[in-house]
């Protein structure tokens, strides 16, 4: 298995695994193929884009989309998706990915990663296993219209 940095031709694979991660009952989904794919293009063309895939034997079987994000005392990376082709989660790639994350935040002296995610779903406690805090001082807000 190996992580590499994303290309523009993995958009599609990714499109297909976010997909079959979040189409189901847990998430309450309903990505389409065009939909997730114009998504993750958007992720894939910020400036300062930063992304990862893992893979084995030429399948991507993952990947991280994030993006340098300047901030008043030091940039971060701000991690905007990442998932596992559920066959092979719970495997250690997804913790892999964020060690590459974090060695690229490492490399250009970045104060480090933030991110946010469904509080209800198996993903607080994946991030919470590999070291990332819930913040008190943040409050994620949101305005339906």
């Amino acid at each position: 298995m190996t992580i590499r940095s994303m290309k523009q031709s993995d958009l599609t694979a990714c499109s297909h695994i976010l997909c079959s991660v979040y189409n189901n009952e847990l998430w309450q989904c309903r990505w389409t193929l065009e939909t997730a794919a114009a998504y993750l293009t958007d992720f894939f063309r910020m400036e300062k884009f930063v992304g990862f895939v893992a893979e084995e034997n030429g399948e991507i079987l993952g990947a991280i989309f994030g993006h340098e994000k300047i901030w008043w005392n030091n940039s971060e990376v701000f991690v905007e998706e990442m998932f596992i082709t559920p066959a092979m989660q719970r495997k250690g790639y997804g913790s892999l990915l964020l060690r590459q994350m974090e060695g690229y935040v490492k490399e250009k002296h970045l104060a480090g990663m933030t991110l946010s995610t469904n509080r209800y779903a198996p993903a607080p406690n994946f991030y919470r296993k590999n070291g990332f805090v819930d913040c008190q001082h943040v409050l994620f807000m949101a305005k339906e219209l």
